[in-house]
């Protein structure tokens, strides 16, 4: 009875903060390339968002290459002329570790080849290049990497080989654990595992996780079925008992994945499964193991060694021992390093005759792409629109990785120091550019080399460029610059080569570019008619600069004006002077007789006065 209101408190705690009854989901994208409104699909009712502001590219109606691909009917392609580079840039996307998978579609009703090669990297890190004849492998009509997106952005590209326009038929980002597939202490967040083959043996259908009803953090993995790893070599077995351990974090594997093997036979003993891998690279081995044979009641029973390529990775494995019991789940993994171009696991039974697996899955470890520095990204972005770069330069995702298909025109650097890429060299000659070249030039600190030559660049030669402290080559020449040589190119103490001629400069050459010249430097002011003041160009002295014309202009412009101000002012006044004189003139003789009159009457009352005085100074008169 004292335990009921405990009980029931926890309940309510539980039901208030959903701790103790549900997980929080994990963060789901998927994207119908193409599409113009949200899709779901059959038969789990799978919501598809429209493809929109993610990318460029043409959509099209889409082909499907298997049967295994999503059900969707659009899809998106880039043209070579889109450029060589195209990116999906998802946005918003929480910190954490993800699954990404692309898979690839075909559109018919265009006249070139079909089926399309080319390469895919995510966030500046190559994971997968097309091989030909990819449509008629189920397990090539899609990629698929599990990494870390830390940075609230997920960047996928797609990059051409000059082998057909890449098309996808749709992209997705699934959330897993942060520690799912941890290998050991060569696993950090800076490390990218591709699925290079995800079986399940004994099984003839092809399952995701959701067909299995697995854990949505298991990332919804595909499932590969293989029937035998040889004919007569191994026979499946099958279970409907349940299998304890299976869907256990960090990984989460579903419970059927268990409940189907592949078991040796006794003309053939030995189990061992062959694939084709890309040479000298590490892989990461998960080998699923449940003994589901009822011929094995105990431990004992079955013990066999594993081994990649002829070496022994696991020795004596006893399945019921090391799992704890029948139908329970095993998962050992191994890291190894595969020179040749073939990946061979083996199990070599020691007792019980016979070797059993279930499933295998097998990782490329690939080591991510340290990235060019988000400012100079985003200065090269500034100058991509200033400059009206064309579509065919394909500047989309990062400029430097990954290093097989790096920006045209744009060099880098690598950093390691700060384990960044940097920009050290533009080479847009002759490309055709417009536009003008910004301020944000500034921005790109590492620069040695700019060359814009040969283009229509209109405008001023941005002061802000005197900012670069490593300049060594400045080629602007024959261009629609205009206007004065920036003082600052003057601190450029590196500059060796500076050309500045074709253009419509104008004014004084800074004397300190002057002084330059006697040093070894080698600059071009020529053909701009403007330019003065070193030798091999017209002296300043007598000779003004299109501004300082402009300048004197104005001033005399302004002078003469006030020059004609004050001129009619003067004659203004002038005709008001001469106005009232002639008035005057004219009333001269009644003006002269009222002037007589006004003094005979002053001098009258003076007189009176004077006789007033008088007689009052005198006292009154007593005589009569």
């Amino acid at each position: 009875m004292q335990r009921f209101p405990f009980l029931l408190w926890t309940l309510l705690f539980c039901l208030a903060f959903s701790t103790c009854i549900a997980r929080q989901a994990p963060w789901v994208m998927r994207i119908s390339c193409g599409a113009r409104l949200n899709v779901h699909t059959a038969p789990t009712n799978t919501l598809w968002y429209k493809d929109f502001a993610y990318t460029g590219g043409i959509p099209a109606n889409a082909t499907r290459p298997s049967y295994i691909s999503p059900p969707l009917k659009t899809l998106r392609y880039f043209p070579l002329s889109s450029g060589p580079n195209n990116c999906y840039n998802i946005n918003r996307v929480p910190k954490g570790h993800y699954t990404v998978r692309v898979f690839f579609g075909l559109d018919g009703h265009r006249n070139f080849d079909n089926e399309p090669l080319f390469d895919i990297s995510i966030e500046g890190t190559q994971i997968y290049s097309l091989k030909s004849g990819w449509t008629n492998h189920d397990d090539q009509v899609f990629t698929e990497a599990l990494v870390f997106l830390t940075d609230g952005t997920a960047s996928i590209c797609f990059h051409s080989t000059g082998h057909g326009d890449p098309a996808i038929l749709s992209i997705e980002i699934l959330q897993m654990e942060d520690r799912a597939y941890y290998f050991g202490p060569a696993w950090v967040q800076g490390i990218i595992l591709r699925t290079a083959a995800r079986l399940s043996c004994g099984n003839g259908k092809p399952k995701f996780d959701v067909d299995y009803s697995g854990d949505h953090w298991g990332g919804d993995r595909f499932w590969s079925p293989i029937k035998t790893f040889g004919q007569g070599s191994d026979l499946a077995r099958s279970t409907e008992s349940g299998i304890k351990k299976a869907s256990n974090a960090p990984n989460y594997y579903p419970e059927a994945l268990y409940q189907t093997a592949l078991v040796s036979t006794d003309t053939q003993p030995d189990l061992a499964y062959t694939m084709d891998v890309d040479p000298n690279r590490n892989y990461s081995i998960w080998l699923h193991f449940a003994e589901i044979d009822s011929s094995v009641t105990a431990a004992g029973k079955r013990v066999f060694d594993i081994l990649i390529n002829g070496v022994v990775a696991f020795e004596d494995v006893d399945i019921v021992k090391m799992s704890g019991d029948r139908y329970t789940a095993l998962v050992l993994n191994t890291t190894v390093t595969v020179s040749g171009r073939i990946l061979t696991i083996g199990l070599h039974p020691k007792e019980g005759s016979h070797a059993i697996i279930n499933a295998i899955e097998v990782f490329e470890i690939l080591t991510a792409e340290s990235k060019t520095s988000l400012e100079e990204v985003r200065a090269l972005q500034s100058l991509k629109s200033a400059l009206s770069l064309p579509l065919r330069f394909g500047w989309n995702g990062d400029p430097c990785v990954p290093q097989e298909h790096p920006w045209n025109g744009a060099d880098c650097h690598f950093d390691k120091t700060s384990s960044k890429w940097f920009i050290d060299g533009l080479s847009l000659d002759n490309q055709g550019l417009r536009g003008f070249f910004p301020n944000d030039i500034s921005r790109l600190r590492h620069l040695q080399n700019i060359n814009l030559s040969d283009n229509s660049i209109r405008g001023a030669v941005p002061p802000s460029i005197g900012t670069i402290p490593g300049l060594v080559v400045l080629d602007l020449s024959y261009n629609s610059f205009n206007g004065s040589i920036p003082e600052s190119l003057g601190q450029l103490t590196s500059l060796r080569r500076l050309n500045l001629n074709g253009n419509s400069l104008s004014g004084r050459v800074p004397a300190a570019l002057g002084g330059r010249l006697l040093h070894g430097a080698s600059f071009n002011f020529t053909d701009n008619a403007g330019l003065c003041g070193i030798p091999g160009l017209r002296t300043c002295g007598p000779h003004l600069s299109a501004g300082e014309k402009i300048g004197i202009a104005f001033g005399t412009s302004v002078g003469f004006l006030l020059m004609v101000i004050c001129s009619m002012c003067w004659w203004k006044r002038r005709q008001n002077i001469l106005r009232a004189q002639q008035i005057a003139e004219r009333g001269a003789p009644y003006a002269k007789a009222r002037t007589q009159l006004s003094h005979d009457i002053q001098m009258t009352r003076h007189y009176s006065h004077g006789n007033a005085r008088t007689a009052a100074e005198n006292g009154p008169s007593l005589l009569s």
